[in-house]
């Protein structure tokens, strides 16, 4: 690029505006109100949540949409009595459909003791709301709960992979009423961007064959579109295509109707080879391998067209154009990551603004009033190239209020507190949270229930949002209720006092062996202040693939210290040992023992809570954690055995693991939310042909075992890394896999050999591979007493 069109692009760009940032984000704000729905289409979309939600209390509800002055200049709902008997009983106020719906749900938790959940965390606990004519009354005028700050965010660019991929509208549906009860106003909607690059592809003389190489399958989206692979699990039919444009038609009209504010995804750079052979002068190069085992190019090393070049601006631009064309004008607000796991090629502050000016310049040719929504999570994962200088570069690339980050790691690893409140730059205090859509009861229940109001009420705050930026929804319920409660709370929660609330919501009665468990609970799994970021490896669904002949036996470690309350230490002596430093470590930030009298507490509630269906979730989802982390002090009982060439012991700690994978696949097999088969199924409903059936399976398959290559000998570097705890899952994948790791090893003993660590490796592998492109039919309803089948367990293993 010419010295004098750079000197050009930057004077356009460089930030001019000495508005502050408070002055700018209301601005964006009152331009944003302006597409909003009507407030007829709103109250009527309003009505729609709540007739899905409680049918038989259609007209017990008045919703009314009114003016931010009424709220004091803030976005809030308001609830107040209205009339009695056959009418509405109580009016909802608030200035969109959101608010009407979050003040729907709150009025529902905090008067009827009802809870809401996702239907795979046990669904929605309504019984305890009165019947129509009796609802609880308000006291006096009734209450505002303001926001105390514009936005809930919500999702990460990769929950579109690893949660919604399967989902049709049915279920969207669902997920967007959940969205407006908890408040979220700023959705991410990332559904069928695919077919709108078919059309800008096109348009640069890219023809439909050669995007085959291009787009990933659809279970891999998410990383094709972020630049670290390309073509793995597809080519995409037209037949998907079609089908997801118009399933993001009906999402962003929805969204509107709630008067929700959709960001939209703008272009990055990642580009088709094509374009380097139409556009030979252009500046294109192939970025470095991402995870593959050999770095073969037919997966890895994607292209990258610098944000310098002119042709840069020119598709970004076409392809914001091609998104208001097909969807109207519904947002100003486009997420952006170019930079995401991938380093610009030079660390020089000058380079970097320019880079961001152009990556800018390309959304607001397409849309004049575009703001940059940047996932921060580089300036974690990448802190050594992102220091104070290149991140002010970066930040300060575009007019002031032009850009908004996610914090997105702040309930672990706040970069607010060390980044001077991203250099003035306006960010999103979010939690991440989860990994990898992995199954593991965990959280920082104080750190969600303090974190934001910190981070609001610090000097020289530029915090304009709260969010939840999970890799994988549908789990740790108690977590993301919190956490969505946050986007309304002015002060901090007390986290214990609000449990005991949590509780009675959820399972409709209180049950005083329940409230000990949820303390037990709120000390321990959900109290993990180590700082590491959770991602599930247990050693059942994540196996060690190592020899244990190269690594001395290691002494037991110690668990960490937990402080309860005197009436809640337990008597029992019984404790999970982990290891030292020398073995693969499964993550363990509790002490278990503990949590095994939570189990127990859980058990003896069983009986006046049996019908519930969130409790029984969250009993086989606690049963699950217990002796999922009994099998990995278990797996290290076996392999200490091998390492002492004791065979006899070898025999009776590897028999147990295994034993342990049939029973906790038998107890998922209660609950329709822990089946393989669900999972699968979907996959194949949204196929069209035999052939799209067969390559959706291999795509759902995949994504949650060994994705994504491997070699005849070298399991994918991503083996496990969406590992799930469904029954199917257990029996058929990982119990094969330990049964042949630990046949090695015997053999190794009773042969007196060298462990063949290339050759368990050449026969798991080869079993993975063949699993993956199977068609066997697994269960998509539960079938077993939980309750029973959990009893039963816990006095084998803890009795």
């Amino acid at each position: 690029m010419k010295i004098s069109a750079l000197i050009l692009l930057l004077s356009v760009i460089t930030i001019t505006s000495s508005a502050s940032s408070p002055d700018v984000i209301d601005s964006l704000l009152t331009r944003l109100e302006s597409k909003r729905a009507s407030s007829s289409v709103q109250e009527t979309a309003a009505e729609g949540v709540l007739n899905r939600l409680l049918p038989f209390h259609s007209h017990s509800f008045l919703f009314k949409i009114v003016p931010k002055d009424v709220c004091g200049g803030k976005n809030c709902f308001l609830i107040e009595n209205y009339g009695e008997n056959d009418g509405p009983e109580i009016m909802i106020k608030g200035t969109t459909a959101v608010e009407l719906a979050s003040g729907l749900h709150w009025y529902l938790k905090y008067w009827c003791d009802a809870h809401v959940s996702w239907d795979k965390t046990g669904g929605i606990q309504v019984a305890s709301v009165p019947r129509a004519g009796s609802l609880p009354r308000l006291k006096g005028k009734g209450v505002m709960i303001q926001r105390p700050v514009p936005w809930n965010y919500y999702q990460n660019v990769v929950t579109s992979s690893y949660s919604y991929v399967w989902w049709n509208w049915s279920r969207w549906e669902k997920e967007i009423d959940w969205m407006a009860l908890q408040g979220v106003n700023l959705p991410l909607a990332f559904t069928g961007q695919e077919a709108i690059w078919q059309k800008v592809f096109m348009d640069f003389n890219i023809s439909k064959d050669e995007l085959n190489d291009f787009f990933g399958g659809p279970a891999f989206l998410a990383w094709a579109r972020m630049g670290n692979l390309h073509g793995w699990g597809g080519p995409l039919s037209q037949n998907w295509l079609d089908h997801q444009l118009n399933l993001q038609k009906q999402i962003l009209s929805r969204m509107s109707e709630l008067g929700m504010v959709p960001v939209l995804p703008s272009f990055s750079g990642t580009v088709p080879e094509a374009l380097k052979k139409i556009h030979p002068l252009a500046n294109i190069t192939r970025l470095g391998d991402w995870n593959t085992v050999d770095g073969n190019p037919k997966w890895c090393c994607t292209y990258l067209l610098d944000p310098s070049d002119p042709l840069f601006v020119e598709i970004g631009e076409a392809f914001v154009s091609k998104q208001i064309k097909e969807y109207g004008d519904v947002t100003d607000i486009y997420n952006c990551d170019t930079f995401n796991e991938n380093s610009p090629p030079s660390n020089d502050p000058a380079y970097i603004s320019m880079l961001g000016a152009a990556v800018y310049r390309a959304m607001s040719q397409g849309d004049k009033d575009a703001v940059w929504l940047m996932q921060g999570w580089l300036f974690y994962s990448d802190s050594a190239f992102w220091k104070p200088p290149q991140m002010k570069a970066l930040l300060h690339s575009v007019p002031i209020g032009k850009m908004i980050v996610l914090d997105l790691f702040a309930d672990v690893k706040p970069i607010w507190e060390t980044s001077a409140q991203f250099y003035g730059t306006p960010y999103v205090w979010c939690l991440l949270h989860n990994f990898g859509g992995n199954i593991e009861m965990y959280g920082v229940l104080d750190a969600i229930s303090s974190g934001p109001v910190d981070a609001r009420i610090s000097d020289n705050s530029t915090m304009v949002g709260v969010g939840m930026c999970m890799e994988g929804i549908e789990q740790n319920p108690v977590v993301y209720e919190l956490m969505s409660e946050m986007a309304f709370r002015s002060e901090k929660v007390l986290a214990a006092e609000w449990l005991k609330a949590y509780s009675r919501r959820r399972y409709g009665k209180t049950v005083r062996q329940v409230e000990a468990a949820w303390e037990i609970l709120y000390h321990t799994i959900y109290n993990c202040t180590d700082g590491i970021a959770d991602h599930n490896t247990d050693f059942i669904v994540k196996f060690p693939d190592w020899d244990p002949s190269t690594i001395a036996a290691s002494s037991s470690g110690k668990q960490e210290k937990v402080l309860l309350p005197f009436n809640l230490r337990p008597s029992r002596r019984f404790l999970f040992q982990v290891t030292g430093s020398t073995f693969p470590q499964a993550h363990l930030w509790y002490s278990t023992h503990y949590v095994v009298d939570a189990l127990e507490l859980f058990l003896e509630s069983g009986n006046h809570l049996k019908e519930s269906l969130p409790f029984r979730y969250d009993l086989v989802d606690l049963t699950r954690q217990v002796l999922s982390k009994l099998a990995n002090k278990v797996y290290v009982d076996a392999v200490t055995a091998f390492q002492q060439e004791d065979v006899k012991a070898l025999h009776v700690h590897s028999k147990k693991f295994l034993q342990l994978i049939k029973d906790i696949d038998l107890l998922l097999a209660c609950d329709d939310n822990f089946l393989l088969g669900t999972w699968l199924e979907s996959a194949k409903a949204l196929a069209a042909t035999p052939s799209e059936m067969r390559q959706y399976e291999w795509n759902a398959r995949t994504q949650v075992t060994m994705w994504y290559d491997n070699t005849q000998t070298v399991q994918s570097k991503l083996h496990d890394y969406a590992n799930k705890f469904w029954s199917g899952l257990l029996e058929d994948y990982y119990l094969p896999r330990a049964s042949c790791f630990f046949s090695y090893l015997n053999k190794s003993l009773r042969e007196n050999e060298k462990f063949e660590l290339e050759e368990w490796r050449k026969e798991w592998i080869s079993y993975s591979n063949k699993w993956q492109s199977e068609t066997q039919i697994y269960a998509v309803k539960a079938k077993g007493d939980a309750l029973e089948i959990a009893k039963t367990l816990f006095k084998n293993y803890f009795g």
